[in-house]
């Protein structure tokens, strides 16, 4: 289990592989699906935020240290390891190949996703555990916050949806090579177009969520105090 900084460690980066489909891919595909019930009105966005709320405290704390921030830690941290160590060959050479591409691509975004999901978590779960307000992520806040001019955290949100996507997309080919899943060129080929898909589906998903906040009807009709401090989204 040495490690060095100039080669990744076998085991760790398996593992790696591994946390980014699960946990952390099946909670980001659910987190998305649960929150496009924006689209049927605030009142069923909220209910999903009031079921986790009703869990027990300490019950809720544990599954999302254990199952969430823990795993989506050493799959952020290793993962910028990884990035450190990269030698992308898409751009500015010969190899201009689709799997080229997703490794530069599988890199990019996850550097951006390091520095989107900090600012995520610490304005939607960290800011509603720091202030004891679950009012902060409900459906009014998220409204407030995605439509202040000049849109710059709506435009983020757009952007680090389909980075989370392609990542995840990208991240299960990884893995089923990486495990000896697929093994064959077929059977490679076949999961890439897969994992094309799973991140255009997945996509549409995190972009229905958005736009069931900025839905017409489903708009607050008097402003939400203190709109600064509002974001995000259920579990």
């Amino acid at each position: 289990m040495a490690l060095a900084l100039d080669k990744e460690n076998y085991l760790l980066h398996k593992l790696h592989s591994l946390s980014g489909v699960v946990p952390v891919g099946y909670y980001m595909v659910q987190h998305l699906v649960l929150n496009s019930f924006t689209i049927a009105g605030p009142e069923k966005f909220n209910a999903v935020i009031g079921f986790f709320e009703a869990m027990p405290k300490y019950f809720l704390l544990t599954v999302e240290i254990c199952l969430i921030w823990v795993p989506l830690l050493f799959h952020a941290i290793y993962g910028m390891f990884i990035v450190y160590r990269a030698k992308p060959n898409y751009f500015g050479s010969v190899y201009g190949w689709s799997r080229n591409l997703m490794y530069t691509l599988q890199r990019w975004t996850g550097v951006f996703l390091f520095f989107f999901l900090i600012y995520h978590v610490m304005t939607t779960t960290g800011y509603k555990y720091y202030s004891g307000k679950t009012s902060v992520v409900e459906f009014d806040a998220w409204v407030a916050k995605l439509t202040a001019p000049p849109y710059w955290v709506l435009i983020l949100y757009i952007i680090g949806v389909a980075a989370a996507s392609f990542h995840l997309g990208s991240g299960i080919w990884n893995f089923c090579v990486r495990w000896g899943i697929t093994v064959s060129d077929k059977a490679q080929n076949a999961v890439q177009k897969f994992s094309f898909v799973f991140f255009v589906v997945v996509t549409l998903i995190g972009w229905a969520a958005l736009a069931g906040f900025l839905i017409p009807h489903n708009q607050p009709q008097t402003p939400v105090m203190g709109s600064h401090h509002s974001v995000v989204a259920a579990r």
